[in-house]
């Protein structure tokens, strides 16, 4: 809006210049003539509306209250309310099918009066991201109908019960049906695609979807009621909304990405439905709105397949090494690189399950395109000298580790790799101090005195061999450090030492 002045009363508004009298400007006056409104509903009128200001609507209905019709005005119940009916049979049927879900999870042992344990909600059919997108499509759907815990359970059943019966009146049954499915089948795939990694459960999701479509419905339908009674509903749905989607961002484990993918996806169906096809018997119309919904439903798996599935395929394959299924999880993380071939975490997971398949060739290939994708990386760094040491060739691990060392010289892992790449080519002496270095930087560093005491014996340096293993037995003793002492003490000539390390030695055997 520009600088210039608004003078308006109840029959018109005056448009003046800056600087003008608003009293001399009758030649630029805008009349604005005030629409009729239904003195029962508040609708609109049309224009020229004169007599007793009731709408067509409000005529109609009090026709049909009186049992009246005539081919002069015909009487039509309103669109949203042809087929009204009290009954909520699918209400009762969706909270029946979580109820009885949540009673066989609590049967097979599943605790469900704190939060259960996420593997069993997994079992159970939790929307999982890495499981999710690696084919099991029906986890979007099966995650709807369960719940982690007993207040979970409790308040969704309690929202769903008034809401649900709300809709189902408004809509019809098949109708309301078909539009809980969908707008949950939404939420999950929100949910999958804000927090890809992690667990999703509950109605939630399809409950906030419900309460879009009464939304839209209320504001954009046409009701044989009094405006006033609508505004009212229309009001307690969109309390109900705010609050919610106020208290799912304030606590940490709500999973508002589900709430706010069912709320836009049952906005948008409510008001095509609205619309396009608010007649309960226009059925091919409704058919085409909610194939609205399942085509975007299905547009964006196929989105979230291109898009995220390569991290999501990864996260499965560390999920699956941890589980101990090395070849399972290898087959993941390779689908993963070939979908998103820059993805140095898959790569550097394949290079560890690679290791643990004793093929150190691959696993150094992997490590070496994680250096290439991260050049900064320590720990790739640290990794792939690793594995140059476990393919016997520490020449290369020693270069590996000296590029670590000029990206932090202050590394203590830099330094041990370093220091095992130079004994194991026998130069002691360098070894020594690089093991020296480990310990000034950190003195718990594991296995560090030992290492020493290793090389110290080796050079025949025996008393500072036993002041490095004595210095071991105070960090973390353990049945080689005894019997290395052992031997030192031996070599020194302390027969008596040497048995008291050999007997401490056995005992940790046994022990172990």
């Amino acid at each position: 809006m520009d600088s210039r002045l608004y003078a308006s009363g109840r029959k018109g508004v005056s448009w003046v210049q800056p600087g003008g009298d608003a009293r001399r400007s009758t030649s630029i006056v805008i009349i604005c003539v005030e629409m009729a409104k239904c003195v029962q509903c508040g609708r609109q009128l049309p224009a020229l509306t004169f007599g007793r200001k009731v709408c067509q609507w409000c005529v109609q209905h009090e026709a049909a209250q009186r049992g009246e019709d005539s081919p002069i005005q015909r009487v039509e119940p309103a669109p949203w309310l042809r087929r009204h009916s009290s009954s909520m049979a699918v209400t009762q049927a969706i909270f029946g099918i979580n109820l009885a879900v949540f009673i066989a999870m609590m049967l097979a042992g599943v605790s469900m009066l704190d939060n259960p344990a996420g593997q069993d909600l997994v079992r159970w059919g939790a929307n999982f991201g890495p499981l999710t997108v690696s084919g099991q499509w029906w986890r979007l759907l099966t995650c709807v109908f369960i719940h982690g815990g007993l207040l979970h359970i409790g308040f969704n059943m309690w929202c769903l019960w008034d809401l649900g019966r709300l809709a189902e009146s408004v809509y019809g049954h098949w109708t309301f049906a078909v539009v809980y499915l969908i707008t949950g089948l939404a939420a999950s795939l929100a949910s999958l695609i804000w927090n890809p990694v992690i667990l999703s459960v509950g109605a939630s999701g399809a409950i906030f979807g419900i309460a879009g479509a009464l939304i839209a419905s209320f504001y954009l339908g046409e009701f044989s009621l009094p405006r006033a009674a609508m505004t009212g509903m229309l009001r307690s749905v969109v309390v109900f909304v705010g609050y919610n989607l106020f208290f799912g961002a304030v606590i940490a484990r709500t999973d508002n990405a589900a709430h706010v993918g069912g709320l836009l996806m049952g906005l948008l169906l409510g008001a095509l439905i609205a619309k396009v096809a608010p007649a309960h018997d226009d059925f091919l119309r409704r058919i085409a709105v909610l194939l609205v919904g399942v085509l975007l439903v299905v547009g964006g798996v196929k989105w979230l397949q291109h898009s995220r599935a390569y991290l999501l395929h990864g996260q499965n394959g560390v999920v699956l090494l941890g589980q101990g299924k090395t070849d399972e999880g290898i087959a993941e993380l390779e689908r993963s690189v070939s979908l998103r071939p820059n993805f140095a975490a898959a790569h550097a997971a394949l290079a560890r399950a690679y290791v643990e398949k004793h093929n150190f060739e691959n696993a150094a290939a992997e490590m070496q395109r994680v250096i290439v994708l991260n050049p900064q990386s320590e720990n790739a760094y640290y990794r792939l000298g690793m594995i140059y040491l476990e393919q016997k060739l520490p020449s290369k691990a020693q270069d590996i580790f000296a590029q670590q060392l000029r990206i932090n010289p202050s590394s203590a892992d830099g330094h041990a790799g370093l220091a095992a790449a130079l004994s194991d080519q026998h130069r002691d002496l360098e070894a020594l101090e690089e093991y020296k270095r480990v310990a000034a930087l950190d003195s718990g560093y594991p296995g560090v005195y030992y290492n020493m005491g290793v090389i110290q014996a080796r050079l025949k340096l025996y008393d500072d061999a036993i002041t490095s293993l004595l210095k071991q037995r105070q960090t973390a003793d353990d049945a080689e450090s005894e019997n290395l002492l052992a031997a030192v003490y031996e070599a020194k000539g302390m027969k008596s030492e040497a048995e008291g390390a050999r007997q401490k030695a056995k005992q940790f055997q046994a022990s172990h």
